[in-house]
């Protein structure tokens, strides 16, 4: 079912809305957290590790060689996982005061997103 025209222009200035104002959501920090490059090593030389057990695995062929391909799949799964997994960022530690006057939010999501919609657009 195709788009009004209306609709059609109302997606449009979303759209140029959106992109106006993406700038500004891709800077921002993701958190806390970050990967780690010790972290992003040890994982490729345990991925490497479990390829070369899964070859010697193939290579013996008999039940060794099952629990040698096993052990050696589980340690490249194992090598993929310390590599993508985050680690929280070393940051000097902040003043008490302002984590405790930081109030928790009751709003919902939603109502978050549409109050910091409507303060970039008054903020014009």
């Amino acid at each position: 079912m195709p788009l009004s025209e209306q609709e059609q222009r109302l997606l449009d200035e979303m759209e140029r809305h959106l992109l106006h104002n993406d700038a500004d959501v891709v800077s921002a920090p993701s958190g806390d957290r970050t990967l780690s490059y010790r972290n992003l090593v040890y994982g490729a030389l345990l991925l490497l590790a479990g390829v070369g057990g899964l070859v010697a695995g193939v290579i013996v062929g008999d039940v060794w060689g099952i629990v040698i391909g096993v052990v050696g799949f589980a340690a490249m799964l194992a090598g993929v996982m310390v590599a993508v997994t985050p680690v929280r960022r070393t940051t000097p530690a902040e003043p008490r005061e302002r984590s405790a006057s930081k109030q928790p939010s009751s709003a919902s999501f939603m109502d978050r997103m549409n109050d910091r919609w409507d303060r970039r657009q008054d903020g014009r």
